[in-house]
């Protein structure tokens, strides 16, 4: 990769060393294919006066743009150089970001970004804030077209942060990489609380309580080697397939570990990322935002070497209920891999919604009908997988095949039900219940005729509302067999200019 336009600073390059921080081209390197960066506008530089601007005219203007591979597919990218004017953004730099995008959008190719910069540059006033409008704007446009990939390894605070916030998935680096719309200092002034810049925006804080962050890592190499991982799984556009690798696996592999992996009693807990190591490729997933709402697991993997998407409530966090952070992850993730043509696999064992006052009041009708919403839209092969329990209205949201689900099956431990026996139980014959001089016995009589007239495995395949109720041996190779089927799968929607979704 040339260095021979701009070099960059000695001692700025000292001081960005010293943080811990890779340079510009060092970050590309480790990003794309080896000598394949194809650089744009090098020799660009700012034609700002004032303020000192005038004596400072640096090529790239702080900002290296391109495309090049990865794994030999097209990538772009843009990487902002902190060592420039703190990698602030003004017009000139705007405008090759802007440059780069409209090309990856007219190629139809993913766009990397590479960020570290100090926000809008001060000294060039409302043009370097027009400059992020048009970089939001590209954003919107290229949602569901191509995969965006953000790549937090420096400071993103004020305006700037919403461009990352607009793409597909944002990755940080822990300690180096912080986001924030209001930084320490006006948090302070304004509410007198005292935070620190990673206490504020932290990788941690994003990976973990915010939801901003779909990942976080210890050091800049590990964080680019895994954005390469991500890439192998997505399209370059909407108008392809995910590419698909020839695997070693057998799709007939029987997943017999699944009889211990998942306890019959469903008040037993167990973890979901094991069920899915068992079910996919060579064990190997691709996990989504696994600090944030653990309660559900979003996973990229493979089977028979094509790409899935894999929804999964999580026992083993909150007994898998779904919550308000939960169910806008799940409908993120279904979004994207309906965007992308990534199928669908969900895998059920959900108890309800979490009841409470703070998810009723905060919204858990409206965030539980985004999920609704996004399963509703998605056109591409759709499979529900039933574990165990699968209760009221969360049963009908974890695409069922009320909502459109193209196939259902279930174990034979499954529970379809409006709820647990034991609280319908309770209220259907709470009245026969109170007026008993054996209460206990009665409750406990009632509860039996529940679960076995309306709980019993094949009641719902009965109904037609499940395919079929299999051996929980067959899992991958019944999933396989059904994909394979859906590959070719065209559904048509009303035409409309776009949907409203709950937001």
């Amino acid at each position: 990769m040339k260095e021979t336009v701009v070099q960059g600073d000695p001692a700025a390059t000292e001081r960005h060393r010293r943080s811990g921080k890779l340079t510009v081209r060092e970050r590309i390197g480790l990003l794309l294919d080896p000598g394949s960066f194809h650089e744009v506008e090098p020799l660009r530089r700012h034609r700002a006066t004032g303020f000192g601007l005038e004596a400072r005219r640096p090529h790239t203007d702080g900002v290296v743009t391109g495309w090049g591979t990865v794994d030999g597919r097209t990538v772009f990218v843009y990487a902002h150089d902190f060592r420039i004017f703190g990698g602030a953004l003004g017009e000139a730099h705007a405008t090759k970001i802007h440059k780069v995008m409209d090309l990856a959008l007219r190629a139809g190719a993913p766009l990397v970004s590479l960020n570290d910069g100090a926000g809008a540059r001060i000294q060039e006033g409302v043009t370097a804030l027009a400059g992020y409008g048009g970089i939001f704007q590209r954003n919107a446009h290229a949602s569901g077209v191509i995969p965006q990939i953000s790549v937090m390894l420096g400071p993103c605070a004020g305006g700037a942060a919403y461009a990352p916030a607009l793409t597909d998935f944002v990755l940080m680096v822990r300690d180096t990489s912080q986001m924030f719309i209001t930084g320490p200092d006006v948090v302070r002034a304004v509410t007198g609380e005292k935070v620190t810049l990673d206490g504020l925006g932290g990788a941690e804080v994003h990976a973990s309580v915010s939801g901003v962050a779909a990942l976080a890592y210890d050091d800049e190499t590990s964080c680019l080697e895994d954005v390469r991982h991500l890439l192998s799984y997505l399209p370059s556009n909407n108008r392809e397939l995910p590419p698909a690798v020839a695997t070693a696996d057998p799709p007939e592999r029987r997943t017999e570990a699944l009889l211990d992996l998942v306890p019959v009693d469903s008040s037993r807990s167990y973890d979901m990322r094991a069920v899915i190591e068992e079910i996919v490729d060579d064990g190997e997933h691709f996990e989504i935002q696994p600090g944030w709402a653990p309660n559900v697991v979003c996973a990229l993997a493979r089977m028979d070497g094509h790409p899935v998407g894999v929804i999964a409530n999580q026992p083993s966090s909150l007994a898998g209920v779904l919550d308000i952070h939960a169910s806008d992850k799940a409908a993120r993730f279904v979004t994207l891999c309906d965007a992308f043509n990534i199928p669908l696999v969900t895998l059920v064992d959900v108890p309800g919604f979490l009841p409470g006052v703070a998810q009723e009041h905060d919204g858990i009708i409206r965030h539980g009908a985004k999920l609704l919403y996004a399963y509703c839209n998605a056109t591409v092969p759709r499979i529900q997988l039933i574990l165990r329990k699968a209760y009221g209205g969360a049963y009908i949201v974890m695409d069922s095949r009320s909502i459109g689900a193209d196939l259902s099956f279930a174990w034979p431990s499954n529970e379809i039900a409006v709820m647990g026996a034991e609280g319908a139980a309770n209220v259907i014959f709470r009245r026969e219940i109170a007026a008993s001089d054996n209460p206990d016995e009665v409750r406990a009589l009632r509860i039996k005729e529940y679960r076995s007239e309306l709980m019993h495995p094949y009641y719902a395949a009965e109904r037609g509302l499940v395919d079929d109720v299999i051996d929980p041996a067959d899992t991958r190779a019944v999933l396989i067999r059904s994909l394979e089927m859906l590959r070719r799968k065209h559904a048509d929607r009303p035409s409309r200019k776009h949907g409203n979704p709950p937001v």
